[in-house]
């Protein structure tokens, strides 16, 4: 039968459709110094996005408007925007229903007024894109870096990163859209970071060449019918049961919740080969390990700099997914661990939580330090928590 890709031929801007893995690993790299907000707009550039759809809220507007600006050039195939959050998120529906590849940003209470959508994308099997730029959603107001928000977002069924550094944010967001638009996942993904410490610092990123992008989304691969003349928006489902039985409906929903649950789980062989794993692990024989996501892993490296310059042996454990959540893998790096700290930018400590509900012998947890409402976490601020847990007599550890 006679190949219709498109891989190899170029858009109306002259990219070159690249197949992705091309473009991921064996695409050279040039290093640019940028902000992150600055990288999601390259990663965009480099995407095939067909749709946007943008509102302001701090701290994502930057990056809403350098999006916008890869629309004047041509490299965004559609934008505009919502008349709020909670519209932003159904234009995206409507957009994805129609078959576009769909992109969009958000932070902290614009995540929360935007909410109903994100399990609504889930449940309609719809592969958007959203980056959470983490901010304060308590009263009093706040615009600060913090990430309560993304312990909302875990059980809405949507795929959960969360970035550390602006390299992550370009990698991922490229790499999100092959995973989701997968016909076994074909779900949304939020790529998150903490707001303002990787959206508005500068940082050397490698950028693959802006004369590649992603091939198209397909959306004729998707495991719901894409809405068309065919099948238009008021069949979202092929017989009304709604209208027939409660019991048919209750069994329905219940069995296509599970079905979401179980696409997210699948999506674990796509995102192992492109992100080189859920976790990242360093000195996983140590017997204190420190396991943290987003920007507490960089305040976690320092932390374990200075404790080894103190002949203190500690370990790290960065996790990049959150949903699916690497269980065993974080079972297996934690498993000769007598104590585990969980350094987070949020008050409530899901990270914590999640970990002490996958682990044998959870008591070996140390919730937090915590930091909230934007403020820093020093590195030493770590290195004191992991004395006091020495000071308290809770185990000999292993000095080197």
């Amino acid at each position: 039968m006679e190949s219709t890709s498109v891989i190899g031929t170029a858009n109306k801007k002259g990219q070159i459709f690249t197949e992705p893995r091309k473009l991921f690993f064996e695409a050279p790299r040039v290093p640019v110094f940028l902000t992150g907000s600055e990288v999601i707009k390259e990663a965009i550039r480099r995407a095939s996005v067909d749709v946007m759809v943008a509102y302001p809220i701090t701290p994502q507007s930057e990056a809403a408007a350098l999006c916008g600006e890869l629309f004047a050039e041509g490299y965004v195939g559609d934008y505009m925007r919502g008349e709020s959050e909670f519209a932003v998120m159904s234009q995206c529906a409507g957009a994805a229903f129609g078959g576009a590849r769909v992109f969009t940003t958000t932070a902290g209470p614009g995540t929360l007024r935007a909410f109903e959508n994100f399990p609504m994308w889930a449940g309609a099997r719809l592969p958007i894109q959203v980056i959470v730029t983490c901010r304060g959603i308590n009263s009093p107001l706040s615009i600060q870096p913090d990430t309560l928000e993304i312990s909302f977002l875990l059980d809405t069924g949507m795929m959960v990163w969360h970035a550390e550094t602006a390299q992550d944010f370009f990698d991922w967001i490229l790499m999100g859209y092959i995973v989701s638009e997968q016909p076994d996942v074909h779900l949304p993904l939020a790529v998150c970071c903490d707001g303002f410490f990787v959206t508005h610092t500068k940082d050397t990123i490698n950028l693959t060449p802006a004369d590649m992008t992603l091939p198209p989304y397909d959306p004729y691969r998707s495991p719901v019918p894409c809405m068309d003349m065919e099948c238009p928006p008021v069949r979202m489902m092929r017989d009304p049961f709604v209208m027939k039985s409660n019991y048919i409906s209750y069994a329905t929903h219940a069995s296509w919740q599970q079905e979401v649950r179980a696409a997210c789980e699948r999506s674990r062989k796509h995102t192992i080969p492109l992100l080189g794993g859920l976790i990242e692990t360093e000195n996983v024989d140590a017997e204190i390990l420190i396991v943290a996501s987003g920007t507490a892993v960089s305040q976690g490296r320092e932390a374990i700099r200075l404790l080894n310059a103190e002949g203190l042996k500690v370990g790290l454990v960065k996790v990049k997914s959150l949903r699916p959540f690497p269980t065993e893998e974080i079972r297996q790096a934690t498993k000769n661990a007598k104590w585990i700290i969980v350094p987070e930018f949020n008050v409530v400590g899901w990270l914590a939580r999640e970990v002490r509900a996958i682990i044998d012998r959870n008591d070996r947890v140390i919730v937090g330090p915590h930091v909230a409402g934007g403020m820093t976490m020093p590195p030493e601020v770590i290195v004191e928590k992991i004395h006091q847990v020495i000071k308290a007599g809770k185990g000999e550890l292993v000095h080197g």
